[in-house]
């Protein structure tokens, strides 16, 4: 199979007329890295790799152990459909990165998602994942000053202050021609906020698809001379850009979270595995939002899960179970809606299902739904329940991580310890930087 794939790409590569294509890979922030060969040297990249120093890329080797491999993946070749005509066509592939000798590399996010979702797969599971993503779109910003929506347009408006409408358009026929289909698409709550939320899919292609979307959203912003961004809270005052997470398993063709005479037609499987995403939720948070923003997101009032908890229709927990259309198998699912579209999506979806997983392979108990507004309880209404709270900095977060056995088996020791520093890094640069926020309270009155 693999070398089908292998000879349909070089077969397309010639019949395309494609004159540079695009090795893809991802570092452990998250951040998308490229680098380009010609035709010519890619049945050798297909079949051997392509060498390139590690050390350059964040989170990936040390000088002394520089050079890694760049294997690309067969099985994500597509062409792009931006870039100059008159020069031929671009292709882009997706890379796993090796070590030297064929190993797979401890840094690359993408290995460490692929080692989780084999793991499952030798259990006769296949993890699906559908993530409704929001981003804002702002005018260019400029240096020093706060961004500028494009409209002042609220939850599934329709109406001339959608002025980002025509931009969603063009995003999701972009999308749509490199394979990435999208179930829904519209204006959110914020002003200049959006959501595209893509269609369920096997989680090692969702988190391709997850790293095109976020390309394919700016590019299609700035070739009409805007900005777009994923940043989880741009703006002070309204709700933040979540990455709402749709989780399912499946055997073959079967619903795995699906039992018929369950109450709330969730199987065991489902309740251990959700079971697991709430007692180890607090652990993988610095992972699904890692930025100092991301926690400017997490409050109450603004739609965002703060309290660890789950409920069918109430959007104050941290795990929703939807209830799917005229009781459709296949369509159950839990949503996981703490994420934002800020984190690497690889090492995002690889902890919620180790999470999960731990759950169902020592058999957690899911505790009883939270079918209160939450955000209207006190804290001993919520200790009563049962019912923590998530980090509420990334300080926070980084100490419960720290102590976490699943995080480190989880990630690997490379990517564990590396993220740990980066990110406490970047805690003390916030820490010692002080705020407009500060000198308009604090200047003229001590």
């Amino acid at each position: 199979m693999l070398d089908q794939h292998r000879d349909y790409v070089l077969k397309t590569v010639t019949e395309r007329g494609v004159r540079l294509v695009r090795l893809w890979f991802t570092d452990v922030l998250g951040n998308l890295k490229s680098f380009a060969i010609s035709p010519a040297e890619l049945e050798n990249a297909l079949s051997d790799g392509m060498t390139f120093d590690g050390s350059s890329i964040d989170g990936f080797s040390r000088v002394q152990e520089a050079d890694v491999l760049a294997v690309p993946d067969p099985h994500t070749f597509e062409i792009l459909p931006w870039g100059d005509p008159g020069s031929g066509a671009e292709a882009r592939v997706f890379c796993d990165i090796h070590d030297l000798d064929g190993q797979p590399f401890a840094g690359d996010p993408r290995q460490v998602l692929r080692r989780h979702v084999q793991a499952a797969h030798a259990q006769g599971l296949t993890f699906y994942i559908a993530p409704d993503i929001e981003f804002f779109y702002f005018e260019p910003p400029q240096p020093g000053e706060r961004p500028v929506p494009l409209d002042s347009g609220g939850y599934f408006d329709l109406t001339t202050r959608d002025a980002t409408g025509d931009l969603r358009k063009r995003t999701i026929r972009t999308l749509e021609q490199l394979g990435i289909p999208v179930e829904y698409s519209f204006h959110e709550d914020s002003p200049s906020q959006q959501e595209i939320d893509l269609r369920h899919t096997d989680a090692l292609t969702m988190a391709d698809s997850v790293m095109t979307f976020r390309l394919v959203v700016r590019e299609v912003a700035a070739s009409q001379g805007l900005y777009a961004t994923f940043m989880p809270k741009p703006l002070e005052g309204v709700q933040g850009s979540g990455m709402h997470t749709h989780l399912s398993l499946f055997r073959g063709d079967e619903n795995a979270f699906y039992d018929p005479d369950d109450p709330y037609n969730l199987s065991a499987l489902a309740k251990s595995f959700m079971a697991g995403l709430l007692v180890h939720a607090a652990e993988i948070t610095a992972i699904t939002n890692p930025t100092v923003n991301s926690y400017k997101r997490l409050v109450p009032g603004f739609e965002a899960p703060v309290h660890v908890s789950w409920a069918r229709n109430n959007r104050s927990g941290l795990i929703r179970v939807p209830i799917p259309k005229r009781g459709n198998p296949v369509a159950t699912r839990v949503e996981y809606r703490s994420p934002d579209p800020a984190c690497n999506p690889y090492l995002a979806f690889s902890l919620m299902l180790a999470a999960g997983m731990r759950g169902v392979e020592q058999g957690y108990e899911l505790p009883a739904e939270a079918d209160a507004n939450l955000f209207e309880l006190d804290d001993v209404r919520l200790s009563d329940l049962g019912v923590g709270q998530l980090p509420q900095s990334l300080a926070d977060s980084l100490r419960v991580m720290e102590q976490s056995d699943l995080v480190r088996e989880a990630l690997g020791d490379h990517i564990f310890e590396w993220f740990l520093r980066n990110k406490r890094r970047e805690w003390r640069d916030y820490k010692t930087h002080v705020s407009q926020f500060e000198i308009d309270r604090y200047l003229g009155s001590l």
